[in-house]
């Protein structure tokens, strides 16, 4: 392995939580049969929230207003501003694990920037932060994989990938990396290890702190 690329959100910082139980109740306030935190976590946990309204739209008749993904992304903002903490240890697992380093998230880019400087690690990334907005499709395509394996300048099956959903594991791995399940986020439900390794995580780490032990490993291996 040659660098790493980290999912930004449920990773890298604490975000995932704080922006889910938003739009869960966005949502639910608009789709027969309301839309609990876990429901939502269990679909959507990943996706882009214009696919996940598609899908809702699709299958329940739900209507939302022409301007319903603004007022999302405006509570959303609002609450991570309020909300958002750094994954523990991220900034001391960052700092030891000795190889180039990429971000790779379906969220906007000034979203990522905002929370990356919330955490203090901005700078380990500068030049390799990849977002939904600079690609045509987002994960569980793999183009933001590709694209950042590209800014590193090493093959995608040289990469690591930190990820903490299924969405972003499908991505990952549809790049040709390999990838490393995380369960350190707060919003991590029962059952979501299975749902990583089903999807092709090839380890699960439960922390930030032991992930560079388990990159050392794949190193040495």
């Amino acid at each position: 392995m040659k660098a790493i690329v980290f999912d930004c959100d449920g990773v890298l910082v604490d975000s995932e939580i704080v922006a889910s139980r938003v739009v869960a109740t966005m949502i639910g306030d608009r789709v027969p049969g309301g839309m609990s935190f876990e429901r939502f976590m269990h679909r959507f946990a990943g996706q882009k929230t214009e696919d996940s309204l598609r899908e809702l739209a699709d299958e329940t008749g739900a209507v939302f207003p022409e301007d319903f993904i603004q007022q999302i992304e405006t509570a959303v903002d609002e609450a991570l501003v309020a909300e958002l903490e750094p994954i523990p240890d991220v900034a001391r697992a960052l700092a030891s694990i000795d190889l180039p380093k990429a971000v790779a998230s379906n969220s906007q880019f000034y979203r990522i920037l905002q929370s990356l400087d919330r955490a203090g690690i901005r700078g380990m990334f500068e030049g390799r932060i990849c977002s939904a907005d600079h690609v045509a499709r987002p994960k569980p395509a793999p183009d933001v994989y590709l694209l950042a394996a590209e800014r590193l300048g090493v093959a995608p099956a040289d990469c690591l990938a930190v990820e903490d959903s299924p969405t972003g594991v499908t991505a990952a791995k549809a790049a040709g990396m390999t990838v490393i399940g995380f369960l350190g986020g707060s919003h991590v439900l029962p059952g979501q290890d299975m749902k990583l390794l089903a999807a092709g995580a090839v380890e699960l780490v439960y922390g930030m702190a032991a992930l560079p032990e388990l990159v050392r490993e794949r190193l040495a291996a």
